[in-house]
């Protein structure tokens, strides 16, 4: 008798890097289900303990070569449990297509991708559809990073503008001013956006990170996008969307998530240092970059104070290849409501709404 084994040999990271590359549109998690699909495709298995034990090997493989896993979590484990109670006996679809016949079951499997896929590309233009709403006459909205969620609902409303709708609104764009999180003849992330907003007629302003408490005032909502919804209400994003998320509390300003339902990740953070991924963000050091060619120590430290890189010192999160990678959490306090293809939540709602897609 041959034992089975999971089929760790099928390329997932490339397949994975491929598919985001050949659709800008693809999310994340959609991406990660498409990549574990295209395995399934091309290693066959024959039962259901050999499907899971595969799906979750290759899972793991695909979270552990990536450098913020957040989203990419929310996909493999929404794919997971999809395939759990999918091939479950006595589930609607082993029930459809017989118990017994896993084959039949696993092509059933197999075509659902790309209802999926289409689905949650969908997912978006609803997101945009409800959110447009948000988006009052004569009103100015704060956005950050890259979310393609906020830039389809920041579109939606442009186009609606721009067609003889009666929707006039300004919009305040926070650009990274870290040189290192700008691609190639791209510049800085968000700034494809800020072009596209502005052809379509909607004044825009850039500021940096340091200047979101001055701009406060002129704000009278946030939008924001997140790289995952977690069950106690709070998100996980960019760094940096915690801070403008206490600003606009402090200020009483509404903040707003938009994410897609197959972002909503099962995780309970309790605060900044207990999120699943590794970052090294705050990083202390008693030796400047330079120091390995002069090892020039620095004797002076003041604790709380950062030098300007021309005084010999560069900033810790600056050192750090991967921060444009970093996010952080924003507590549901701050939020006024997660705008989802199914409707607006509160935080508080999350947790029911992941019994939903979970049970």
């Amino acid at each position: 008798m041959t034992l089975h084994t999971p089929s760790t040999d099928f390329p997932i990271v490339s397949t994975y890097r491929r598919l985001l590359a050949q659709d800008p549109d693809l999310t994340m998690p959609v991406a990660a289900i498409e990549s574990l699909v295209e395995a399934l495709q091309a290693h066959p298995t024959s039962t259901i303990s050999e499907t899971l034990n595969t799906i979750s090997t290759l899972s793991d493989t695909l979270i552990k070569s990536t450098a913020n896993p957040i989203s990419l979590m929310a996909g493999t484990d929404l794919f997971r449990r999809y395939l759990t109670t999918s091939l479950r006996p006595g589930s609607i679809l082993g029930g459809s297509l017989g118990v017994g016949d896993f084959d039949a079951i696993r092509r059933h499997l197999l075509s659902e991708r790309y209802l999926f896929v289409s689905n949650a590309k969908e997912a978006r233009a609803q997101i945009a559809s409800i959110g447009k709403r948000f988006v009052r006459d004569g009103c100015t909205v704060l956005t950050t990073g890259g979310s393609r969620v906020v830039a389809a609902l920041l579109n939606e409303a442009a186009e609606n503008s721009k067609s003889g709708g009666s929707i006039r609104f300004k919009v305040i764009y926070v650009l990274p001013s870290n040189s290192s999180s700008q691609t190639q003849n791209r510049g800085p992330e968000g700034a494809d956006v800020v072009s596209t907003l502005r052809e379509k007629g909607v004044p825009v302003a850039t500021i940096s990170e340091g200047a979101v408490a001055y701009a406060m005032g002129k704000v009278d909502m946030v939008i924001v996008g997140a790289e995952g919804v977690v069950e106690n209400g709070g998100v996980i994003s960019r760094l940096g969307t915690c801070q403008i998320g206490m600003l606009a509390k402090s200020a009483g300003k509404p903040f707003y998530v938009v994410a897609e339902s197959h972002k909503f990740v099962r995780i309970f953070p309790l605060g900044q240092y207990d999120l699943p991924v590794d970052q090294n963000v705050v990083d202390f050091k008693v030796e400047d970059e330079k120091s390995s060619r002069g090892k020039s120590k620095l004797n002076d430290i003041e604790e709380g104070v950062e030098m300007s890189a021309q005084d010999g010192f560069f900033p810790s999160t600056l050192a750090n290849a991967n921060v444009e990678d970093a996010v952080d959490f924003t507590p549901p306090e701050y939020i006024s409501g997660i705008i989802t293809e199914s409707g607006v939540l509160t935080p508080s709602a999350v947790s029911e709404e992941l019994i939903k897609i979970w049970f």
